[in-house]
């Protein structure tokens, strides 16, 4: 943090939590496009990607490697989760969750990066602003929760049929009656809203919030000696909790993923 020995520590927090905005189709846009967070993504999804297709592409039937042995317990144990949750065909389901735990999991560690040391290091290249966690970006989140949102929506009308998905959008819970039309949509449109919704804030809420802590314990950390000492000691024991709130809201959010898509092919 030495070279950011003059910020005040609400300058020190804003700086590590300044985005790298780039406004879409001029400066006078609605539309902001935040690079960090996109290229962050995108550059951990093909390594998660990466990952498993390189374990599945040197994978035998005799005596598994350590990799393969560590990717096929973490494929049964999503699939267990699918099987508890989704009675149709999980082709498509389990790839799914075990794409989004395995993302959003990578997206979520980034948390345990020291802030300081990589800000100096892109400060070599020029980039001064850089949030590593994408899931502490509500965008993120948010997009992650929609994709979720729309295979729910596809699967519905796939499984129901668009006169059936209509039907039950206006019919259910309480009832075909004409007067309750709107009842049933306006609890159907509550419902649908409020998925996405749900789905996203709980993850970024959760990350944001380990962010901000981790920043205040190095902020601590910079006072002097003891503040040094109680700084690191808190740092590692936050650090170590940290990880089951990593992997935790990765499950959660690969939980929901199941319970939305598995919804969508039931009848109400």
């Amino acid at each position: 943090m030495s070279s950011e020995a003059a910020l005040t520590p609400t300058e020190y927090i804003q700086h590590h939590l300044s985005f790298l905005a780039k406004p879409v189709g001029g400066g006078g846009s609605f539309w902001t496009l935040h690079v960090d967070s996109v290229v962050t993504a995108a550059i951990l999804g093909v390594i998660s990607i990466g990952l498993l297709w390189w374990v599945v592409r040197g994978a035998t039937a005799g005596v598994p490697t350590k990799r393969q042995a560590f990717v096929e317990l973490m494929f049964g144990f999503v699939d267990d989760q699918v099987k508890g949750i989704f009675h149709g065909k999980r082709d498509f389901v389990t790839p799914t969750a075990l794409t989004v735990f395995v993302w959003v999991l990578l997206m979520n560690a980034m948390d345990f990066l020291p802030v300081d040391i990589v800000a100096k290091i892109l400060g070599w290249v020029g980039i001064h602003e850089w949030r590593m966690v994408p899931t502490a970006d509500v965008n993120t989140t948010f997009a992650l929760a929609l994709s979720v949102w729309l295979l729910m929506i596809f699967f519905s009308i796939k499984v129901k049929g668009l006169g059936g998905f209509i039907h039950e959008l206006f019919c259910s819970p309480f009832g075909s009656n004409p007067l309750l039309w709107p009842a049933n949509f306006l609890f159907n449109l509550v419902e649908y809203i409020s998925k996405p919704l749900s789905h996203s804030l709980r993850l970024y809420g959760n990350m944001y919030a380990g962010e901000i802590i981790f920043l205040l314990l190095w902020l601590w950390a910079a006072t002097g000696l003891v503040g040094t000492v109680f700084g690191a000691i808190l740092g590692v024991g936050w650090a170590i909790f940290h990880i089951l709130i990593v992997a935790l809201q990765a499950y959660i959010f690969m939980m929901l993923t199941i319970v939305y898509i598995s919804m969508a092919h039931e009848s109400h």
